[in-house]
């Protein structure tokens, strides 16, 4: 299996992750933060998935994101500024930001999976290799080296989830 395919099956892992920690989670632990200073449930897979989207689509393809095709910035209630995905908020900004449903949520990652698939999947190993300036950082790097950024942070924010759905409610993570 090539590293691109290999890449998408760890991501679908953290995805399949999150939707069991999340399916039967209590609507009112969506939104709940649970310590000053922390983020939500909500807004961690919010943020989770609006990274993904940016280097997806923005960092790697140079095309529109999911975010504001699609319209999710409207259904948010944000802007469809492309660099807002929580990066940089102040503990103020996370506890202030409106809670979306969960079907939005999900809505939302669904869509972002799909086009997040769908560019993995055309990638060969050689792709990992070509080097470019891909934002944020203004040095030329690999597409695989800002992968592996994008990879973890999706995989730290699915863990801290999975930790929030056990704080909540037990380990409804684990299942199948």
């Amino acid at each position: 299996m090539a590293a691109p395919q290999r890449t998408l099956s760890v991501l679908e892992r953290n995805w399949n992750m999150v939707d069991n920690a999340i399916k039967d989670l209590e609507d009112s632990n969506l939104g709940t933060i649970p310590a000053e200073g922390c983020n939500s449930v909500a807004w961690l897979m919010w943020h989770m998935y609006r990274v993904l989207d940016t280097f997806i689509n923005t960092r790697f393809q140079s095309k529109p994101q999911v975010w504001i095709d699609g319209g999710w910035h409207s259904k948010f209630g944000m802007t469809d500024d492309p660099e807002n995905r929580g990066v940089g908020w102040t503990a103020e900004q996370v506890s202030e930001w409106n809670v979306p449903s969960k079907d939005d949520l999900v809505a939302y990652s669904e869509a972002v999976r799909a086009c997040a698939g769908e560019y993995l999947a055309s990638l060969g190993d050689a792709d990992l290799d070509v080097v470019k300036v891909i934002p944020p950082v203004a040095e030329p790097r690999s597409v695989g080296d800002a992968m592996e950024v994008m990879i973890f942070d999706n995989i730290a924010h699915g863990g801290q989830i999975a930790y929030l759905r056990g704080y909540f409610q037990g380990r409804g993570w684990m299942s199948a």
